[in-house]
């Protein structure tokens, strides 16, 4: 019997070492490539401000950081005030949208303290004001809808056309739908019936939310009816439906500052950073300068989330895939290889 045990105790012995040794190399490897991720790369921060086309160009960037770079993405959702704050505090590392004329001077200022950096323009070809679908000038022979207002072209014809905007709510009027009252574009918007004496021909009608002004455009339009209102791109309305911007005067500063009588102003909508971003990162960077859309593109996503139902990371890989000749020409070829690869 101490034979046997003095036999065994050695035997014992090589089979823990070896198990301990194997152990031991595992764990070393697993925690030295994971270790060295974490020292080389950074988590970057994304801000979700709130709207769809910032979400769909989030998961795009992160779906290329990720896939394409290595990195781990997060985004955190906040206000325009806050998500500024948060820029500039090194607690977001990237916003993909940066309206200016919502944000107003705390933006220039971020700007000028050198807290934070613009570096790119992800889209320019925004477009706000007086929509009509286009059915309502030119008629839809596929439809079978014959024109309604031929001479519709600008602001100044809309008078003429009242009764063919009219509510039942209102015999002496036509409708005009306005921007919700909490949006940036509600208070310009309402000034213009006053400076486009447009009062006396149209009540202006607050649609409420955001919802209620895309719900009171789709219902008009599936019918085939009449509609004037306010509208704006990148939306996914501009991008389902054929709509007219109504002309209105060439936008001039001082006049718009005086009683918004102009068309509203073209706005290129960039991407910003962290400034301490371009120096912890600065392949991250790189590839932010190189992000270039249009609001046309946007729309497209947007119009696939609606009709899909679909979140905005299946709206990236989706427009990924359609658009592999666009995002490709923003990073290495090394990237976009390895970036194709993981979206396939």
């Amino acid at each position: 019997m101490i034979k046997w045990i003095k036999t065994l105790k050695p035997i014992l012995l090589v089979s823990v070492l070896v198990v301990l040794l194997s152990a031991c190399s595992s764990s070393t490897g697993a925690t030295s490539e994971n270790s060295g991720n974490q020292e080389t790369k950074e988590t970057i921060v994304f801000s979700d401000l709130g709207w769809n086309s910032i979400r769909f160009h989030n998961q795009v960037a992160a779906t290329v950081l990720e896939e394409g770079y290595d990195y781990q993405t997060e985004v955190t959702t906040s206000s325009m005030s806050i998500g500024l704050q948060g820029l500039q505090n090194g607690d977001i590392d990237v916003t993909m949208e940066i309206w200016g004329d919502k944000m107003g001077d705390a933006y220039k200022k971020a700007l000028e303290d050198g807290k934070v950096e613009q570096v790119g323009i992800n889209f320019g070809d925004t477009k706000r004001g007086y929509f009509v679908p286009t059915y309502v000038i030119e008629g839809d022979k596929e439809r079978g809808i014959e024109p309604m207002a031929p001479d519709l072209k600008s602001i100044k014809d809309l008078p003429k056309y009242k009764d063919l905007f009219n509510d039942s709510s209102n015999k002496d009027k036509g409708q005009i739908v306005g921007a919700p009252s909490m949006w940036g574009a509600a208070k310009p918007f309402q000034q213009k019936m006053e400076t486009y004496n447009l009062s006396d021909t149209f009540e202006y009608v607050d649609p409420g939310s955001g919802t209620g002004l895309n719900t009171s455009l789709t219902k008009a339009y599936e019918a085939g009816e009449p509609w004037v209102g306010y509208a704006y791109s990148p939306s996914w309305v501009l991008g389902k439906y054929d709509m007219t911007l109504l002309e209105e005067p060439e936008y001039d500063p001082e006049v718009w500052n005086k009683n918004y009588g102009t068309a509203f102003p073209d706005q290129d909508i960039p991407i910003a950073v962290n400034a301490k971003l371009t120096e912890t990162a600065p392949d991250v960077v790189k590839f932010l300068e190189n992000y270039e859309t249009s609001s046309k593109l946007t729309n497209e996503a947007l119009v696939y989330m609606y009709n899909n139902d679909a979140k905005a990371k299946e709206a990236a890989t989706w427009w990924m895939k359609k658009h592999t000749d666009i995002w490709t020409e923003w990073v290495p070829d090394d990237v976009a290889e390895k970036v194709k690869k993981a979206i396939e």
